[in-house]
């Protein structure tokens, strides 16, 4: 796993700096570089630092960025140099009225997607119709097929060419436009169409903030995100133009779609990729760009535990029935959110207390967990079963002891995740109330408090049992600095705000 961010713009000269500057520290005998050395470098520290050459400081250069060799490093800097984009770019106005009309009307994946910006990118298209004639972007974000058919008659090279605020190519300003929920879909399909026949790719997509996977057009295409579906809603016609391009050639196998589409219970977009070869394949001309990208199988198995623990069955039947590995435990390199912490699918939904999916994988062929106390500790107070938490205390004592230390942050996933009667049985456990822990996952990563999710959620029962319970109101989360208050404010939530106002110490500067 990489222990440094890839910055915003970068290349390969900075890295080259790095490089040379770590060889530089460690030939000196500096002991911080000396230990980056001996965590990164497979041959550990040498007996004699003063000629340490620069491909060993380019090594460990190359793996605290996660990857696997200087090599691979360098290539992934091509390819960000070609395909890179900046989603800060989303927020600054451009100069010329058809740029800023493409910028306003495109989802951008930054905090400024939203219903306003599409309202102000029609109005501006009301006022100055005329904007598309000349620029085959904003005819393309407009899905005007007259504009771009006369554009592509005197230059049919415009198909592939980068343009407009963002320097997409101009299906990529049609796939992710959300300027006109009503837009008819003939418009839509006939810009499409009339571009792939002219050259454009269907598998093109950029590497947004140089972060892997890619963002493609299928990925504007299908929609939604971690803001959810009403600022980053799917195409109005996603399914006819998803269609169209994977018959064009676009790969099914779309890590960045299946990540922004598995916050909701949904199974649409997948139908529509299996029947296209999703989990097939060799990743298409992305993984060939980039190496280190999950192969198909992978993608889906990362899919399927978050469908385990996030209680969405018929996801989990469906990757099933399409033959993604069930049985095998978690191992390996993951996301933080789907670690491969050696857990099997039914041991994960047991722990969840899902008696429904880990039922069926264990009907489909899955082995039964053995015995293990402190998950079947946590998974009975899932199911809010005080019975069985009783009996589980009584055969073994130790276990609610070691369920703390293991799991310290499990009250903030149960917030999100568990009936309300389960924050009062892992309160009465000794669970810490004001634990630090991640609501979209059951990992350990100090994030924010329960208080912070019920608090954004509008949960209000839930906030006042916290409050109850000793959560502290005036803690704040580690990840943007903002005290409950501030998140049910920023989310909108004026009930659990109301309630929060009275309770915490500057209300006032809480936004």
């Amino acid at each position: 796993m990489p222990t440094l961010d890839m910055p915003d713009r970068p290349d390969l000269d900075s890295f080259r700096r790095q490089a040379r500057s770590l060889q530089r520290d460690i030939r000196a005998g500096d002991a911080g570089a000396v230990a980056r050395l001996a965590h990164h470098h497979p041959g550990g520290v040498p007996d004699d630092l003063s000629g340490l050459p620069l491909a060993a400081a380019q090594l460990v250069v190359a793996r605290e960025y996660g990857f696997a060799s200087w090599p691979r490093l360098r290539r992934y800097l091509a390819t960000v140099a070609e395909h890179g984009w900046v989603t800060g770019l989303g927020a600054v106005s451009a100069a010329d009225p058809a740029d800023e009309f493409c910028r306003l009307a495109c989802l951008t994946y930054g905090r400024e997607d939203g219903p306003a910006r599409w309202a102000e990118a029609r109005r501006l298209i009301a006022e100055h119709p005329e904007l598309t004639t000349e620029h085959i972007w904003a005819a393309a974000a407009a899905a005007r097929p007259d504009d771009v058919d006369r554009l592509l008659a005197a230059r049919p090279r415009r198909a592939a060419e980068r343009g407009g605020p963002f320097r997409w190519r101009p299906l990529f300003y049609l796939v992710y436009s959300r300027l006109d929920p009503a837009v008819p879909a003939e418009r839509v399909l006939a810009v499409a169409q009339r571009l792939l026949a002219a050259g454009a790719d269907a598998n093109e997509g950029y590497l947004f903030d140089a972060l892997a996977p890619p963002f493609t057009l299928l990925t504007g295409v299908f929609g939604l995100g971690e803001l959810g579906l009403r600022r980053q809603p799917r195409h109005p016609h996603w399914q006819a133009l998803g269609r169209l391009l994977l018959d064009a050639g676009a790969d099914p196998n779309d890590a960045q779609t299946l990540y922004n589409r598995m916050f909701t219970p949904d199974d649409t977009h997948l139908e529509l990729l299996f029947a296209y070869g999703l989990g097939a394949g060799d990743g298409g001309p992305w993984q060939a760009r980039i190496p280190g990208l999950d192969t198909p199988a992978r993608m889906l198995r990362t899919q399927l535990r978050w469908a385990v623990e996030h209680h969405q069955p018929d996801r989990v039947r469906l990757l099933v029935e399409h033959g993604v590995d069930f049985r095998s435990p978690f191992e390996g390199r993951g996301p933080a959110w789907a670690a491969g912490d050696g857990r099997t699918p039914v041991e994960l939904a047991q722990l969840t207390g899902d008696t429904e999916i880990a039922g069926y994988l264990i009907a489909e062929g899955a082995t039964p967990p053995g015995p293990d106390p402190v998950r079947e500790l946590i998974a009975a107070a899932f199911r809010a079963d005080r019975a069985a938490l009783d009996r589980i205390r009584a055969d073994h004592p130790g276990a609610v002891a070691q369920a703390r230390h293991t799991r310290a942050g499990l009250m903030v996933w149960a917030a999100t995740q568990a009936p309300i009667e389960t924050v009062t049985l892992l309160a009465e456990l000794g669970f810490d109330v004001n634990a630090y822990g991640r609501g979209d996952a059951p990992v350990e990563e100090p994030w924010e408090t329960a208080l912070h999710h019920s608090a954004g959620n509008g949960n209000l029962a839930l906030t006042r049992l916290l409050l109850d319970l000793g959560a502290d109101p005036n803690l704040c989360d580690q990840r943007f600095g903002a005290t409950p208050l501030g998140w049910a404010r920023h989310l909108h939530q004026m009930a659990t705000a109301a309630l929060l106002e009275p309770v915490t110490a500057n209300p006032a500067s809480d936004h």
